[in-house]
């Protein structure tokens, strides 16, 4: 919007001062000082959304670390009732170690949709044990466990709507005039694999 008034405002100035409604000189300079202006804002919105975004990936990036602190203890929650299903264990330990491990959106992405999957086995394994189902630590596991996989949710949204409007903001004319002139770069989108379907659903934690 502010871009849009900012043009309209230079062609005001530029038709008037072809019909002489003002001297050249005045503007000139007023033309300067608009374009000046114009650069300032469009600089600000960069900057405003590129913290917005990194704001929002850090918040991810706590829900995910709450997620991981509470695998262990579920694990060995489960254990305690079916210690022979080691590969179950193996699973959900390496998918978190890698997941862990991942830095950039994409990779992180990829490594939390391993995890999501080895973690759909490990509850598929609790259904054959009543008494963990009843198990009291391992019911707020479990409830601990899908109230942070809603905030994740959450905040993966948020943060995929920021990217995609700074994203659009850079690619966009003449946006991405000044985005190129400060090197402000289009950020990744943290998306879950569209070709696995079942790694698209958070992980069902209810029984």
């Amino acid at each position: 919007m502010e871009t849009i008034i900012i043009g309209l405002l230079i062609v005001v100035l530029i038709a008037s001062a072809l019909f002489d409604a003002i001297t050249w000189s005045f503007n000139w300079i007023a033309v300067v000082v608009l374009i000046a202006v114009w650069i300032a804002l469009l600089y600000n919105r960069f900057v405003g959304l590129t913290n917005r975004a990194k704001e929002a990936w850090a918040d991810i990036a706590v829900q995910l670390k709450r997620r991981y602190d509470l695998i262990p203890n579920l694990v060995e929650t489960v254990k305690g009732y079916a210690a022979h299903e080691s590969s179950a264990f193996e699973n959900v330990t390496k998918a978190r170690a890698a997941a862990m491990g991942a830095e950039a959106p994409a990779d992180k992405a990829q490594a939390e949709n391993m995890l999501t999957g080895a973690l759909k086995t490990l509850f598929a394994v609790s259904e054959a044990y009543p008494d963990l189902k009843a198990n009291q630590n391992f019911l707020q596991l479990q409830k601990e466990l899908g109230d942070t996989e809603d905030k994740i949710q959450a905040s993966r949204r948020f943060y995929n709507t920021t990217v995609m409007t700074l994203n659009t903001a850079i690619e966009s004319f003449p946006g991405n005039l000044i985005a190129t002139a400060f090197r402000f770069k289009p950020m990744s989108l943290f998306e879950l694999a569209a070709s696995d379907a079942a790694a698209a659903e958070p992980v069902k934690v209810q029984f």
